[in-house]
């Protein structure tokens, strides 16, 4: 029983707007005494011409239900509604019943293709503290999309061209018998590029060997590209140890550089569009009609920039994945530069796909006194080097709580990496992040071990019994009581954060679904024992603590935070 579309399907026969277009409109309030659904009618007012209160009498004087809505109420322009419980109560368990772990999944995307663009790292140099939010964030959100039906791309649009690498080659062609290289470290790299940016400060010949390897990683020349080859893929290396520890996923690694023969063409289309006037001896868009700066294409030498490379890469999207919607999680910085883009995107013509673009741009990550963490200060961590300390200071708590789990490594990773990723994914992306070990491991605070223990707690109770009870034998009549339907209310609602999540692009409504689930289950585990004498009133427990501990899990795994069985 779908209570959202019982009652759209009424109010419309009212006041004949669509069905599907009045469920959008249909929440859940978050006081349990203003009802279990609530309807704005100021949603109406402009429709029907009439204020939101007349709409409400209107509404409650004529609207008819059967059993399933047992009493109707105006509070400030809404009207809230009250279910029979038990039928809710049922309503909301059958539906976890039949799907399971898939619980809040749906095919609401289903035909539809998205690009998720993140991470995108500069080649030869590692990843820092600042590229958290962003691998977060895009992974989240590709794990939200698939959860929902959508066929997902996650793009990592490598900065793997440019000058940089070509002082890499230079310092290396003359020191390399003075470093000791492996396959997967990326220090020797890093100490030769800080080496040679050190030594062109003081003598411009550096910056003139480092051109000359440009021009020759330009020309295709062979030994040039082996090398630029070679620091890829140990950067990628690198890169892919983060990854797999945020179980972050990318469908392309597609970066800068495979764009370098499609960058021809697009000149070639904006020109031939009459898109591009001269400027200063540069060619760009101008865009002062939409109160935007000119959106550079070719500088006054001729050479591309990454207005240029970005609409390469936007076009070969369009042609080869046909998306429905391309996500960029990029730092707010770069807000202007996606503007520009989207905007002369649709100027070549493409405004179906430049419409659905949307540039994801997130707060900062601050230190425990609020101060903006800086690389050249000194003040922020290798991203890997703080995902290992994650570990280990959640291995230490481990031993010091005296636990006897046996693989601790395992349990540590599950701890230190959710905790991180949890820090970072709950509060709403633009808010700025503040980094503090106490808080980020605390299992006592609204953080990923708390919801972890949530989980655990309920493992814990399930391997106390011998059997999981059949829920189509189950009384859900017996979980009337308040902190069980408080808990219920919660599950219920699931389905549309999900939704919510993924229309907003804002994966931390999970993450604070998870808090308030964690808290009303604590809520309801305080008050009420679920192992009891009464069998009946047991195995209904049983299935609420099996059913909250599953959704639990559902919501970590879309955040790419792990569900310990053990703490």
């Amino acid at each position: 029983m779908d209570f959202k579309e019982i009652i759209a399907k009424e109010i419309s026969k009212i006041t004949n707007v669509n069905k599907n277009e009045l469920i959008k409109y249909i929440e859940i309030p978050p006081n349990a005494d203003l009802g279990d659904y609530a309807f704005p009618c100021f949603s109406l007012a402009k429709e029907l011409k009439k204020s939101p209160m007349a709409i409400a009498e209107e509404l409650k004087s004529k609207l008819s239900f059967d059993k399933e809505i047992s009493k109707i109420e105006i509070a400030a322009g809404y009207l809230n509604f009250f279910v029979d419980k038990k039928i809710f109560i049922y309503n909301v368990l059958s539906k976890i019943n039949e799907k399971q772990d898939k619980y809040g999944s749906s095919q609401i995307g289903k035909g539809k293709n998205i690009i998720v663009e993140y991470s995108s790292p500069n080649i030869a140099k590692p990843m820092h503290m600042g590229h958290l939010r962003n691998n977060t964030i895009g992974g989240a959100l590709y794990k939200i999309y698939e959860f929902l039906g959508y066929s997902v791309t996650g793009v990592n649009f490598l900065g793997d061209w440019g000058i940089n690498f070509a002082k890499i080659m230079a310092g290396y062609s003359m020191w390399k018998d003075e470093y000791t290289f492996t396959e997967d470290s990326l220090e020797p790299i890093v100490n030769i590029y800080v080496r040679f940016t050190e030594l062109e400060e003081q003598d411009p010949k550096y910056t003139e060997d480092a051109r000359k390897w440009h021009l020759k990683l330009e020309a295709g020349d062979e030994e040039a590209i082996k090398l630029w080859q070679w620091i890829k893929e140990i950067s990628l290396k690198e890169a892919k140890k983060v990854y797999k520890l945020l179980n972050c996923k990318f469908d392309s690694y597609n970066g800068e550089a495979f764009y370098n023969d499609k960058m021809d063409a697009i000149v070639q289309e904006l020109k031939d569009k009459k898109l591009l006037i001269e400027s200063q001896g540069a060619q760009v868009v101008d865009l002062s009609e939409y109160n935007m700066p000119p959106c550079i294409i070719l500088t006054s030498s001729g050479t591309t920039l990454y207005a240029t490379r970005d609409l390469a890469s936007l076009k070969y999207r369009k042609e080869t994945y046909n998306f429905d919607k391309a996500l960029y999680i990029v730092a707010s910085e770069q807000q202007l530069h996606f503007k520009q883009l989207f905007k002369v995107f649709e100027l070549m013509g493409y405004t179906d796909y430049a419409k659905n673009c949307e540039h994801i741009y997130y707060g900062l990550i601050l230190d425990s006194q609020g101060k903006k963490m800086s690389t050249r200060k000194g003040t922020t961590w290798s991203l890997l080097d703080l995902l290992n300390e994650g570990i280990e200071k959640a291995k230490t708590i481990i031993e010091e709580k005296g636990t006897d789990i046996k693989d601790k490594d395992t349990l540590a990773s599950q701890i230190g990496i959710g905790a991180i990723i949890f820090n970072n994914l709950q509060n709403s992306k633009i808010k700025d992040v503040v980094f503090d070990w106490d808080s980020v491991l605390n299992f006592q605070g609204e953080t990923g071990p708390y919801v972890q223990y949530s989980y655990v707690r309920t493992r814990s109770i399930l391997n106390k019994i011998d059997s999981i009870p059949d829920f189509e034998k189950i009384d859900c009549g017996l979980l009337i009581e308040k902190e069980a339907v408080e808990v219920i209310k919660l599950l219920g609602r699931f389905e549309d954060i999900v939704l919510n999540a993924a229309d907003k692009n804002e994966p931390s409504l999970i993450a604070r679904f998870l808090i308030d689930l964690s808290q009303v289950f604590s809520n309801f585990y305080n008050e009420h024992h679920v192992l009891t004498d009464n069998k009946e009133i047991q195995d209904a427990r049983v299935i609420l603590t099996l059913y909250t501990g599953m959704v639990l899990k559902i919501g970590m795994s879309l955040l790419g935070i792990e569900a310990p069985e053990k703490m």
